[in-house]
This record gives C-alpha cells, structure tokens and sequence, in this order.
C-alpha cells in the first residue's frame, strides 16, 4: 500500500555531513507527521528529528544545532541534514509517515522505511 524508500547513509569521517532522504509512495491520500529514528547496536530505536505538515519540527536534544529536518508537502519526502557528525550518531537511520489512506477515514497509519546505514568514524 504504502512504501517509504530512505537513501542517503553511508560512512563517514566525525565532522563530517550527510543528508538523508526518505519518499513516501503508494496509496496515500495525506500525510501527518514525519519523522527519522536511529537504532544503535544493542540500544532501543529513539527518536532524531520529526516534523509536522505544517512545518513545525521537533529535534532531540542530541542532535539539536547540528540536525536539520524539512520535507516536502507536494512530493511526499522528508529529509535529515546531519552536520558535525560524531561517532556516537551511528546507527541504522529510519524515517517513518504518519499516513491517511483514503478520503473515507480518518485514521493515519504510521509506515515505515527499511533503514539506511550511518556510520561516523572516529
């Protein structure tokens, strides 16, 4: 019904940026909110950056003034601007949607994608 395709990951050197980008296809009649979580080896998966369709974004106090989240209403994608990269950012990075299928509900759905590696050496 619904796919969300990240892109963007990858290794790194501390300091360094990436951008990761995540599009949302299928059936889909609007989006809510969006987001990127991070999963680390043996730690639960925690939030990074969301973002509502109006714009308003929510950051964890990690990432905040080195994370950056945007996405676009028309095209369905949402991206992650990480800047000043720190070992401690790796993690397999997911970006997830918030979506409402059909005109006849009112329930959103939230799907996820499949991961992209981030890998920040020291």
């Amino acid at each position: 019904q619904v796919q969300l395709v990240e892109s963007g990951g990858g290794l790194v050197q501390a300091g360094g940026s990436l951008r990761l980008s995540c599009a949302a296809s299928g059936s889909i009649f609007s989006i809510n909110g969006m987001g990127w979580y991070r999963q680390a080896p043996g730690k639960q998966r925690e939030l990074v950056a969301a973002i509502t369709s109006g714009g308003s974004a929510n950051l964890a106090d990690s990432v905040k003034g080195r994370f950056t989240i945007s996405r676009d209403n028309a095209k369905n994608t949402v991206s992650l601007q990480m800047n000043s990269l720190k070992p401690e950012d790796t993690a397999v990075y997911y970006c997830n949607a918030d979506v409402r299928l059909a005109s006849y509900t009112t329930t959103y759905l939230r799907y996820w994608g499949q991961g992209t590696q981030v890998t920040v050496s020291s």
